[in-house]
């Protein structure tokens, strides 16, 4: 091969090599930003059944006893395909622990 043919070999290999780390890092950042929308959805979540909580007890004067009270009565939706939700109650005059994770696939 000539001199010529080199470089034009060089430059082709160099844009390839280019255009593939652009890729890589605009595919990174499309997942990160995916990420970003599951975590703001269970922190959505999570305020929701907060507040959902708080507002049974300001109307009610006991906080709910069960999730399901929440979803029947406050209009609670949680999606138990990608959300675990932990409800644990103390009594009927001590706020419940509630704690959201978002579900693992186990495949």
């Amino acid at each position: 091969m000539r001199p010529g043919k080199w470089m034009n070999l060089i430059k082709v290999i160099a844009m390839f090599l280019v255009l593939a780390g652009i890729l890589f890092c605009l595919i990174k950042a499309v997942n990160k930003m995916g990420t970003g929308q599951q975590s703001e959805s269970l922190k959505q979540l999570d305020g929701s059944i907060r507040k959902a909580v708080m507002t049974c007890y300001a109307t009610e004067g006991v906080y709910p006893p069960n999730i399901n009270y929440l979803k029947e009565n406050y209009g609670i939706q949680i999606d138990e395909e990608r959300f675990t939700v932990f409800y644990e109650v103390h009594g009927d005059n001590m706020m419940p622990d509630v704690t959201v994770m978002e579900r693992q696939d186990t495949e």
